[in-house]
């Protein structure tokens, strides 16, 4: 059967009548861009322009796209079984990626739970911080402590520890859970941190860690809540606060895992092991939605014994063997690259070539933290204007708010990132001079 032959006219037609796309009103002017095919680190649109892609869709596709060897082992799964149920039953893909999970992960991570989505790996973790204190006869401790500026998913529990004022989330507050949130770690990966940095969170602890199951942060790298970078020296504190005050540590590392900062996990910028680990985006490289959230032995056994004998989540696509398969591709490709050596190349062009944006009226603040760069501006862009400026350029980045960032496949060449970052500074010269 062949594909329905929308023209690109046709196609933007329909979607506009049927399709609600993400954080966006059916009311929207804002532009969508058709797009035909990718390949490498490059977008096609259905209108025949080739585009940079700089958001590695949304963090994930750190090999690009169509690449051979991910797309053989989505082929080769699925000559065997696409989907099959993993209640009762398990199977080689699965096993394998949680194997492999098991092996890069930081400290005793040794139990690993597979789910749909990041926003999903969260509520699991959630959950199990919950149970692995009602199985001790401690049910009072039920509330987590977030942090201003964090952002963690779209789900209800997700959505609870997500920043309630200067987050997406805030219409929901009359009815999400109650959590405590304690000021956004200081700004600065590389600046001495302030002596009394942690004493807000020290204090909340203090005040509440009786009521407290576990403290969640994002490590190092704070996303959608401002692609704010801070001290690893702030990450090893918070984790012995926790350790002092008899509370879980949760790492939301679906933003960070797998190498976007230059280590395979943001926590090992601080020599830390969490207690729950929460992976997504990059597991498969853009391929099929999967998550993963990992334990220790410990918490999964301590889970285990409380009333309910198990622990309660079982998502229908748990363990999905296309999407295990890939992901562990994935991963056995970063183990025989030299990815570091990319992040490292890459951070290098992007302080380069992101540097002439600070001379641009309304600019703010210029940021690099691995493979990750960021031009911070002091007004919010009009999504209307600049998106298809940055589609005539011959680059695609979806900013928000007052953020214009680039998070690229780690395989972008050098050719590819100047292209990037030059047409960034064009863009973004010619919108601001109209200000």
């Amino acid at each position: 059967m062949q594909k329905t032959p929308y023209s690109p006219a046709e196609l933007l037609a329909l979607d506009k009548q049927h399709v609600w796309h993400p954080y966006a009103s059916v009311h929207s002017d804002v532009p969508v861009f058709p797009v035909a095919r990718c390949e490498g680190v490059e977008i096609e649109l259905a209108t025949g322009e080739r585009l940079i892609d700089g958001m590695a869709s949304w963090w994930s596709a750190i090999h690009g796209y169509n690449h051979p060897e991910l797309n053989a082992a989505l082929t080769e799964q699925m000559a065997d079984m696409s989907h099959v149920m993993f209640g009762g039953l398990t199977h080689q893909p699965a096993v394998h990626l949680a194997k492999l999970l098991v092996e890069i992960t930081p400290g005793d991570l040794s139990r690993v739970f597979f789910s749909d989505s990041g926003s999903v790996a969260v509520e699991v973790a959630l959950k199990m911080a919950l149970q692995f204190w009602q199985a001790q006869g401690q049910a009072k401790k039920q509330r987590i402590l977030s942090f201003r500026n964090g952002y963690h998913g779209d789900t209800f529990a997700a959505m609870s520890v997500c920043d309630p004022v200067t987050g997406m989330h805030r219409l929901f507050d009359g009815v999400l859970a109650k959590q405590l949130f304690a000021p956004a770690p200081p700004a600065g990966f590389s600046e001495a941190l302030p002596p009394n940095a942690l004493d807000d969170v020290e204090q909340l602890l203090v005040s509440h860690h009786d009521e407290l199951a576990a403290v969640i942060i994002e490590p190092i790298v704070q996303g959608a809540g401002g692609m704010r970078f801070y001290s690893p020296e702030f990450l090893a504190g918070l984790h012995a606060l926790c350790r002092k005050y008899n509370v879980l540590f949760i790492a939301d590392e679906i933003a960070t895992g797998l190498g976007r900062t230059g280590k395979w996990f943001a926590c090992e910028h601080a020599g830390i092991s969490p207690d729950i680990l929460c992976l997504g985006k990059t597991l498969t490289a853009g391929y099929i939605t999967l998550a993963a959230t990992l334990c220790s032995d410990t918490i999964a056994e301590i889970i285990c014994s409380g009333d309910a004998g198990c622990f309660m989540h079982g998502p229908t696509y748990m363990g999905n063997p296309l999407a295990c398969a890939v992901a562990a591709r994935n991963i056995e490709m970063l183990q025989g690259s030299n990815w570091q050596q990319d992040i490292a190349r890459i951070s290098a062009q992007l302080r380069a070539g992101l540097a002439p944006c600070r001379s641009l009226p309304g600019v703010v603040d210029v940021r690099v933290l691995g493979a990750i760069g960021v031009v911070e501006l002091a007004e919010p862009v009009d999504m209307a204007l600049i998106e298809p400026a940055f589609v005539e350029a011959g680059i695609w980045l979806r900013p928000f708010g007052k953020l214009v960032y680039m998070m690229p496949p780690y395989i972008i060449t050098d050719a590819q990132i100047e292209k990037l970052t030059s047409a960034t500074y064009s863009v973004l010269q010619g919108q601001l001079r109209h200000r």
